[in-house]
């Protein structure tokens, strides 16, 4: 028997299975809608619309909300109630640590207004929203999940080598994959290495080396990880990631895990469309066949020296432009006459022009005013509209440019 309360709205959450999360086959007539048949009470059915119909109910003193359901259904009533006592007579709104703070493990860091300029190559731009550092998978799924009852949007961040943030900063979650657990490398044998996602690719060169693998060298003074490494194909002194991938592990926006082959991927240039928007998790990667580690350790030593004679010291997010098809960015850029330019503390390399350097202190702002100048330079001196290869975070270029 349902006994008679005074309330203005009933609210019930129902899971959009078949079954119920306690694996039992539903029983017809036997759901919470009975509750609220022929009643005025409110209906609730999709998770993600529960924070805005929460913020309604709020507003009445005669409010009762029921949660019924099986499963996970006491996150939800507990983080109401959580809310509810912190709230007084401001207005109700759920937010992120109110859905996961019960679940994350132990070593998951979750911190808000994270400044990004310490995240980034660049060194500059504004804080994120949320900021975590997830311990395992499970972490990393209820952050996605609870991002996504909230309508909050997300991004992955590796190294940030490769990553302009705005001055504004962030309005959603960073996932950074920063626990030791992210970063282990395990050796399979016959020339295969497990890479976690979070690994620094300077690292598993060196993992290579000391294990006399050879064939990663080519990766030695990329500032990224593996995960976005994969996610943009990135390449160096003639290599690229996709050139050493045997198979993927990844987790999609909706939380899954997947794993496929390397065929299963179209590495394109800068580019690997099935992976936007998700978590790469670990790659098996192959090598080239066994060398003497002090061999390995010489040809890394070369291509580094190669690269700090072609490329700036100073903060920077690399290669601003993508090369069209047939010719360099920096070339391009060079043959403007743009080295040197400046924008505040933001300046074209003269040591290679494709990269724009931070002196220090400078804002996003400055950053885009020189990226304009460039291309509107580069179009009408060489005929060539250059495109950005760096990622706008949060934004869209075309907003921007």
């Amino acid at each position: 028997m349902i006994p008679s309360v005074s309330c203005r709205a009933v609210t019930r959450l129902r899971s959009s299975r078949s079954k119920y999360a306690a694996g039992e086959a539903a029983v017809e007539g036997g759901g919470s809608e009975a509750i609220v048949t022929g009643s005025a009470h409110r209906l609730v059915e999709d998770r993600r619309t529960l924070p805005r119909v929460l913020d309604e109910l709020s507003a009445g003193a005669d409010t009762v909300v029921a949660f019924v359901g099986a499963g996970d259904i006491e996150r939800d009533a507990e983080a109401y109630a959580k809310v509810l006592r912190r709230r007084g007579d401001g207005i109700l709104s759920l937010d992120l640590p109110d859905l996961v703070s019960s679940r994350l493990s132990a070593g998951c860091a979750l911190r808000a207004n994270e400044p990004l300029a310490r995240h980034t190559t660049l060194g500059l731009g504004g804080a994120a929203r949320w900021y975590a550092e997830p311990a395992n998978v499970d972490d990393i799924v209820t952050l996605l999940r609870a991002a996504a009852e909230l309508d909050l949007r997300w991004f992955a961040l590796g190294r940030g080598s490769n990553l302009l943030v705005p001055d504004e900063g962030y309005d959603g979650l960073i996932l950074h994959l920063d626990a030791a657990h992210w970063g282990a490398v395990t050796d399979l044998g016959e020339g295969r290495l497990r890479v976690g996602g979070g690994t620094r690719l300077k690292e598993l060169c060196g993992f290579a080396a000391r294990e006399g693998w050879k064939g990663f060298e080519f990766l030695e003074g990329i500032p990224g990880t593996i995960g976005g490494s994969l996610r943009m194909n990135a390449g160096a002194m003639g290599g690229w990631i996709f050139d050493i991938v045997e198979s993927i592990e990844w987790l999609t926006p909706q939380g899954r895990v997947r794993a496929a082959r390397r065929d299963s991927f179209d590495a394109l240039y800068r580019d690997c469309p099935q992976l936007h928007g998700s978590v790469v998790l670990s790659a098996v990667l192959r090598s080239a066949g066994r060398d003497e580690p002090a061999a390995i350790r010489a040809r890394m030593d070369d291509l580094a020296a190669q690269r700090r004679a072609s490329q700036p010291r100073e903060a920077s997010a690399g290669c601003v432009f993508k090369n069209p098809e047939g010719d360099k960015a920096g070339r391009l850029i060079d043959l403007s006459g743009l080295k040197g330019r400046a924008v505040g503390p933001v300046s074209v390399s003269p040591t290679h022009a494709n990269f724009l350097v931070n002196a220090g202190d400078a804002k996003a702002a400055d950053f885009i005013e020189l990226m304009r100048a460039v291309r509107a330079e580069v179009k009408s001196r060489q005929g060539v509209e250059l495109q950005p290869e760096i990622v706008a975070l949060g934004r869209e270029w075309k907003e921007l440019l």
